[in-house]
């Protein structure tokens, strides 16, 4: 419980826009859990009104609409250069032509997915709650749709990683 205290308190004071849920349980119950405890938070206090559950495949994140929003669009529009290193090399290699790599291209347009589900302004409420496209992704692209509950507590992004190199630990750091 006290992971959980902490990690709330790190999402609604703005220190972090996304915490990796990895304190035990498994899913659905986690989310299912998860979900519950920001339902009864939100019925209490306004000031968890911004926080959701996220799944993305197997991991689960507790995040904060607006600071996800925030970081996603302030890494999109970064003037400093992103340093990519690709660590299936052995050794480890720098990536210096982002523009010819697939993955560096692929998780660009995983983060434009992001930009599109978490605008600035709020949720993007036109994809509550049925499926929604990339209008930037071309018909092959294998960021096509996501998935947001009814309820909006559960947001499913699992979609936006098939068929990409993008791994989970590369959209965790």
């Amino acid at each position: 419980m006290e992971y959980l205290r902490a990690d709330i308190l790190a999402l609604y004071t703005g220190m972090r826009p996304v915490v990796m849920v990895d304190y035990g349980g498994k899913m659905p119950e986690l989310q299912e859990r998860l979900c519950e405890v920001l339902k009864l938070s939100q019925q209490e206090s306004s000031i968890y009104q911004h926080l959701r559950v996220m799944v993305i495949e197997d991991m689960i994140y507790l995040i904060h609409v607006q600071g996800l929003a925030k970081f996603v669009m302030s890494s999109l529009n970064s003037e400093t250069k992103l340093l990519f290193v690709d660590l299936e090399q052995d050794p480890p290699k720098m990536i210096t032509q982002t523009d010819e790599s697939s993955v560096v291209m692929q998780l660009v347009s995983v983060q434009k997915l992001f930009s599109l589900t978490f605008p600035v302004d709020g949720m993007n409420s036109e994809l509550l709650p049925c499926h929604g496209r990339d209008p930037t992704a071309s018909d092959k692209s294998p960021i096509s749709e996501l998935v947001i509950s009814q309820s909006s507590e559960f947001i499913d992004l699992s979609c936006c990683l098939q068929e990409t190199q993008v791994t989970i630990p590369t959209l965790n750091g």
